[in-house]
């Protein structure tokens, strides 16, 4: 007899170990954020930022914190998003985040 085992999609998991991990969450989405400099990266940086409102929310809980529709963020932190840095630093918030800068090649320690 095979035994069945219920999926689990990718995107379910990541949210569900983001939302157990703080410090997981912040490193994945400093690591994703770098790509925000490159335009043909920046949907990972993106989505990332969307994978953690998820865990630590959900959209609509986040939309409603930072006083956007809940559609407008989800356009906003698409692959072809564009948001805006009040958009950006309010998500951060919500989520418990800020926005900080360091100079290129300069990494947290391990």
């Amino acid at each position: 007899m095979t035994k069945v085992v219920a999926a689990v999609s990718h995107h379910d998991r990541a949210v569900a170990e983001l939302r157990a991990d703080r410090e997981l969450a912040v490193e994945y989405l400093k690591a994703a954020m770098e790509s925000l400099d490159n335009p043909d990266d920046r949907a990972v940086g993106l989505l990332a930022l969307r994978t953690v409102a998820e865990a630590y929310g959900g959209l609509g809980a986040i939309a409603t914190e930072t006083g956007s529709s809940r559609e407008s963020l989800y356009r906003a932190l698409s692959p072809k998003g564009n948001p805006t840095l009040n958009t950006l630093l309010a998500v951060l918030k919500a989520v418990g985040m800020k926005l900080s800068v360091e100079p290129p090649g300069r990494h947290a320690a391990a």
